[in-house]
Protein backbone atom coordinates (compact mmCIF):
# COMPACT_ATOMS: atom_id res chain seq x y z
CA UNK A 1 0.00 0.00 0.00
CA UNK A 2 1.75 3.50 -0.85
CA UNK A 3 1.66 6.53 1.15
CA UNK A 4 2.16 9.86 -0.27
CA UNK A 5 2.91 12.82 1.77
CA UNK A 6 1.63 16.31 0.32
CA UNK A 7 2.05 20.15 1.75
CA UNK A 8 -0.71 22.08 1.62
CA UNK A 9 0.17 25.25 0.13
CA UNK A 10 -2.51 27.37 2.03
CA UNK A 11 -1.93 26.31 5.76
CA UNK A 12 1.39 24.80 5.26
CA UNK A 13 -0.07 21.08 6.88
CA UNK A 14 1.83 17.60 6.24
CA UNK A 15 -1.15 15.80 4.70
CA UNK A 16 -0.58 11.80 4.35
CA UNK A 17 -2.55 9.98 1.77
CA UNK A 18 -2.87 6.08 2.13
CA UNK A 19 -3.73 4.42 -0.85
CA UNK A 20 -4.99 0.59 -1.71
CA UNK A 21 -3.23 0.77 -5.29
CA UNK A 22 -0.79 2.95 -6.88
CA UNK A 23 -3.40 3.09 -9.90
CA UNK A 24 -5.61 4.25 -7.46
CA UNK A 25 -6.75 8.07 -7.98
CA UNK A 26 -7.32 9.79 -4.52
CA UNK A 27 -9.36 13.27 -4.20
CA UNK A 28 -6.33 15.40 -2.71
CA UNK A 29 -7.80 17.68 0.21
CA UNK A 30 -6.06 19.09 2.80
CA UNK A 31 -7.31 17.41 6.52
CA UNK A 32 -7.18 21.13 8.44
CA UNK A 33 -8.56 23.45 5.62
CA UNK A 34 -10.13 21.89 2.68
CA UNK A 35 -7.79 23.46 0.19
CA UNK A 36 -6.89 21.06 -2.82
CA UNK A 37 -3.34 23.12 -3.69
CA UNK A 38 -1.35 20.00 -2.57
CA UNK A 39 2.35 20.14 -3.28
CA UNK A 40 3.94 16.20 -2.97
CA UNK A 41 6.70 16.06 -0.96
CA UNK A 42 9.46 13.16 -0.89
CA UNK A 43 9.06 10.74 1.20
CA UNK A 44 12.01 9.32 3.44
CA UNK A 45 13.28 5.77 2.69
CA UNK A 46 15.12 3.25 4.81
CA UNK A 47 18.24 2.00 3.60
CA UNK A 48 19.61 -1.42 4.01
CA UNK A 49 22.61 -1.99 6.06
CA UNK A 50 24.71 -4.90 6.67
CA UNK A 51 24.98 -6.23 10.06
CA UNK A 52 28.77 -5.51 10.05
CA UNK A 53 28.20 -2.32 9.25
CA UNK A 54 25.66 -1.54 12.32
CA UNK A 55 28.04 -3.59 14.12
CA UNK A 56 31.00 -1.26 13.40
CA UNK A 57 28.93 2.01 13.80
CA UNK A 58 28.46 0.43 17.62
CA UNK A 59 31.74 -0.41 17.84
CA UNK A 60 32.51 3.16 17.27
CA UNK A 61 29.67 4.46 19.77
CA UNK A 62 31.88 2.52 22.46
CA UNK A 63 34.95 4.91 22.47
CA UNK A 64 32.46 7.58 24.74
CA UNK A 65 31.67 4.84 26.93
CA UNK A 66 32.49 4.92 30.44
CA UNK A 67 33.10 1.50 31.77
CA UNK A 68 32.90 2.43 35.68
CA UNK A 69 29.16 4.45 35.24
CA UNK A 70 26.47 1.91 35.07
CA UNK A 71 24.62 4.72 33.30
CA UNK A 72 26.64 4.68 30.77
CA UNK A 73 26.91 1.22 30.37
CA UNK A 74 22.92 0.84 30.25
CA UNK A 75 22.77 3.44 26.95
CA UNK A 76 25.40 1.84 25.31
CA UNK A 77 23.52 -1.53 25.94
CA UNK A 78 19.71 -0.53 25.16
CA UNK A 79 21.59 1.40 21.93
CA UNK A 80 23.21 -1.86 21.22
CA UNK A 81 19.90 -3.80 21.45
CA UNK A 82 18.00 -1.33 19.29
CA UNK A 83 20.24 -2.04 16.57
CA UNK A 84 20.43 -5.55 16.47
CA UNK A 85 16.83 -6.06 16.30
CA UNK A 86 17.08 -9.00 18.68
CA UNK A 87 14.26 -9.79 21.52
CA UNK A 88 16.66 -9.82 24.52
CA UNK A 89 13.92 -11.01 26.62
CA UNK A 90 12.25 -9.44 29.77
CA UNK A 91 15.57 -10.44 31.22
CA UNK A 92 18.10 -8.22 29.51
CA UNK A 93 15.37 -5.09 29.54
CA UNK A 94 15.39 -5.54 33.84
CA UNK A 95 19.15 -5.47 33.86
CA UNK A 96 20.06 -2.86 31.71
CA UNK A 97 16.68 -0.77 33.27
CA UNK A 98 18.87 -1.40 37.32
CA UNK A 99 21.88 -0.51 35.46
CA UNK A 100 20.25 2.87 34.69
CA UNK A 101 19.19 3.46 37.96
CA UNK A 102 22.46 3.15 39.10
CA UNK A 103 22.35 -0.65 40.37
CA UNK A 104 23.63 -3.98 38.88
CA UNK A 105 25.15 -5.77 41.80
CA UNK A 106 22.71 -8.05 43.26
CA UNK A 107 25.01 -10.11 45.12
CA UNK A 108 26.42 -6.96 47.45
CA UNK A 109 30.32 -7.79 47.87
CA UNK A 110 31.77 -11.15 48.78
CA UNK A 111 31.74 -11.77 52.12
CA UNK A 112 34.89 -13.93 54.20
CA UNK A 113 33.08 -17.31 53.91
CA UNK A 114 32.44 -16.45 50.11
CA UNK A 115 34.68 -18.22 47.73
CA UNK A 116 32.63 -17.15 44.29
CA UNK A 117 32.92 -20.49 43.41
CA UNK A 118 29.59 -23.39 43.38
CA UNK A 119 29.25 -25.75 46.32
CA UNK A 120 32.29 -26.79 48.17
CA UNK A 121 32.52 -30.48 48.17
Amino acid sequence: MPIYEYRCSACGKKVTVLTLRVSEEVALTCERCGSHDLTRLMSRFAMVRSDESRLDDLGDDAGGLDENDPKSVARWMRKMGKELGDDAGDDFEEMVDELEAGGGDDDGPAGPDDTGGEDDL
